[in-house]
């Protein structure tokens, strides 16, 4: 495997079209904060915090809490090992797309 080639691996952590969301909005920030996320993705506190809680178990995620005036705001981004899964969950849904629409060997039946 060359140099900047991403193995493809499906990652069934990541693929719930909810996560595969969340992942894909990180994976196009440094950090995002909660409410932004939020916001794009149309989720309720609570949804959100889930999603981010286990994302971040998997250690896919980190998040920092700080205060902010009389605030706590939250804030997320990718870790290494979340973009390595989520480069790898793209290029397995690449690969299922090609070989789905690929020609098909021999005459057709």
């Amino acid at each position: 495997m060359g140099a900047g080639m991403t193995e493809a691996r499906f990652d069934e952590l990541i693929h719930p079209s909810t996560r595969l969301s969340l992942v894909a909005t990180l994976a196009a920030a440094d950090w995002a904060e909660f409410a932004f996320l939020k916001d794009r993705l149309q989720l309720s506190d609570s949804a959100l915090s889930k999603q981010l809680t286990t994302l971040e178990e998997a250690g896919y995620v980190a998040t920092e809490r700080r205060l902010s005036g009389s605030r706590r705001k939250v804030r997320a981004r990718l870790t290494g090992t979340g973009r390595d899964a989520f480069n790898g969950h793209i290029a397995a849904l690449r690969a299922i797309v090609a070989d789905a629409t690929a020609p098909a060997e021999g005459p057709p039946v």
